[in-house]
């Protein structure tokens, strides 16, 4: 299965979810090895380290420094990882409320890392995008 590729399916049919979990980004220096807890929702090596985000308690437990405060949101439809101008489209509508996001791609579905105490307004911003595709 492909997923979707056409821009205004993909903008009219999402279904952004909001999970409960608070998540920070932290990093782990290279050749460190992964706290044991530690369960990452991603991982991705750089030169730098290995950048994770993973719950909020979970950094605290392990000792870790986290960054950026945020809540997860899937947008429950299946884009293809060659679909053009999905996540510009979310991304810049997000920015005009002035809203820093942090945009994972997966397999299956995209996921949004927003500001956790500005969830509420990503959400409806969202769900006005989805209405506005819907014509």
């Amino acid at each position: 299965m492909t997923g979707e590729t056409d821009l205004q399916k993909l903008l009219a049919s999402m279904t952004p979810q909001p999970l409960p979990e608070i998540y920070v980004f932290a990093t782990l220096a290279p050749g460190v090895t992964l706290p044991n807890g530690l369960d990452p929702v991603m991982q991705f090596r750089e030169r730098e380290g290995l950048t994770l985000i993973v719950p909020e308690d979970q950094a605290e437990a392990a000792g870790l420094a986290g960054t950026f405060r945020c809540r997860m949101i899937t947008l429950n439809i299946h884009s293809s990882l060659e679909a053009v101008g999905f996540l510009a489209a979310i991304t810049t509508r997000l920015a005009a409320a002035g809203m820093g996001v942090n945009p994972v791609s997966a397999f299956y579905h995209d996921h949004l890392f927003v500001p956790a105490d500005r969830a509420d307004e990503a959400l409806a911003i969202l769900a006005k995008l989805v209405e506005e595709n819907q014509a």
